[in-house]
């Protein structure tokens, strides 16, 4: 992202996000043919974790998109992961 001005009160406006992954609207993850099992698995959240991020890898992405992951993943409480992991990969 880059900042390319302040406007009144010091609000930013002009905010370039041309390279920022966005989350299609229709809901669908941020990658859709990357596909983790939850149910019937370990629900342990590092369990959890660790399957996304090894699908992850499989599908090729890279490891500073896959830290962006685990970092948001891991911003909040047990909910959050789960919340993360859906707007990531294909849940089953």
């Amino acid at each position: 992202m880059q900042l390319n001005n302040r406007g009144k009160n010091g609000t930013i406006v002009g905010l370039r996000t041309e390279s920022v992954p966005q989350q299609p609207k229709d809901g669908a993850p941020k990658y859709p043919n990357v596909k983790v099992q939850l149910t019937g698995q370990d629900g342990n959240a590092f369990s959890i974790l660790g399957r996304v991020d090894s699908a992850l890898r499989r599908a090729g992405v890279p490891k500073e998109e896959r830290d962006k992951f685990t970092t948001e993943a891991t911003s909040g409480d047990y909910g959050n992961l789960l919340r993360t992991v859906n707007k990531w990969v294909k849940v089953s």
